[in-house]
């Protein structure tokens, strides 16, 4: 029996054999192929190469691959002779990529045929966005009547998750913002010796702007986001497909209860925020400008009234309309891989950011021009 490795010539005057036997396996030394290969000098337009091995292993496999190379590299015609099936099919495994890099060519369209096609695909997208929200509109005309199959259990653990799980990262946010208000803006009343109008200043600013558009971008980024990527998980689990068989509509049970309680949170959060805001001002003011709290306090409720109290809550209940509506859109319209997921997601808080400062700007705009 063979107890090392073999790789030997054999050669007659009509053919050149390279006889590998033994035992090749990891364990065992094995002699070095170029030096083999090299002893055989002038070689054959064909080569046969005969296979009698007692054990193998990978090791096996990498001797064929590297005498394959070597004929290749000299131009040289390999017989392999005496592979079993377990080796034939490792080989082609082996000589088989296993990743296939496929360069997509992009037609050259002309101009005309990439603004049809960049027509079409928005007209696409208009008709999904459109059809989801007349089926969440639908959907919720059902709540009220008690028609709408949505869980409560559902409901409180989305409001757990928008609500008192976001309660942190709001505080910590509305206090800084009040910070660079009230500092930013004293220093350009100090000039003036106007130091007390701080509280003026980040009052309005806290109640009509700041605190619903800062509270809004953080739940984008946290809830927004997490739906976008439950949901899209959810999509290429197929679970979304298995609600549909069993005669469920995925709106009612995965859209509705995410959206109401970004309904309810969101001016929660918004007040939570007002209030903070106006403490990070006073911080400034009664740290820097020994502003007094009842001072600041009196002032800060001398400028805002239940107006811009009230516009500031009326832009939460917006926002939490557009981050819940685009961030359940992206996630159920997501593709059926990780990576279609993960692209759903980044789609969804880009998207959600942009239509938060585009709507905060309209309202701002027609406030203003209303009188408000």
């Amino acid at each position: 029996m063979q107890t090392s490795a073999e790789l030997t010539w054999q050669q007659d005057e009509q053919t050149s054999c390279l006889l590998v036997a033994g035992h090749w396996t990891l364990h065992t030394r094995k002699p070095e192929v170029i030096e083999v290969w090299r002893q055989a000098g002038r070689l054959p337009k064909q080569v046969r190469l005969q296979i009698e091995v007692a054990e193998w292993d990978s090791s096996l496999l990498a001797l064929i691959r590297r005498v394959q190379r070597l004929a290749e590299q000299e131009q040289v015609g390999l017989d392999i002779q005496g592979l079993t099936e377990g080796m034939q099919r490792l080989l082609e495994m082996a000589a088989t990529p296993s990743t296939q890099v496929q360069v997509e060519t992009t037609p050259d369209y002309s101009w005309l045929t990439r603004l049809g096609l960049g027509a079409f695909a928005l007209a696409a997208m208009l008709e999904r966005s459109a059809t989801f929200l007349g089926e969440v509109a639908l959907s919720a005309l059902r709540v009220p009547f008690g028609r709408a199959r949505i869980r409560k259990t559902d409901f409180w653990h989305a409001f757990q998750q928008c609500g008192p799980g976001a309660l942190p990262i709001v505080a910590l946010i509305a206090v800084l913002v009040g910070l660079i208000l009230a500092f930013v803006g004293a220093v350009q009343l100090e000039a003036f010796g106007a130091q007390i109008y701080i509280a003026n200043m980040v009052a309005i600013g806290m109640t009509r702007e700041m605190g619903a558009l800062m509270t809004a971008v953080i739940m984008a980024g946290r809830t927004g986001a997490s739906y976008a990527a439950e949901l899209g998980s959810m999509q290429a689990n197929e679970e979304v497909d298995a609600l549909k068989t069993f005669g469920f509509p995925p709106l009612e049970f995965l859209v509705l209860p995410r959206v109401l309680a970004l309904l309810v949170s969101m001016p929660i959060l918004t007040c939570f925020a007002d209030a903070l805001g106006i403490l990070g001002g006073f911080i400034i003011g009664y740290g820097l400008y020994d502003i007094s709290a009842i001072q600041y306090l009196n002032q800060s409720l001398q400028m805002v009234s239940t107006t811009d109290f009230f516009i500031g809550l009326f832009k939460s209940v917006i926002f939490a309309m557009l981050i819940g509506l685009i961030g359940c859109y992206y996630g159920l319209n997501s593709g059926r891989n990780a990576q279609a997921v993960g692209q759903a997601t980044t789609k969804a808080v880009v998207s959600i950011i942009v239509a938060l400062v585009v709507s905060d700007a309209l309202i701002t705009i027609i406030c203003t021009r209303l009188g408000i």
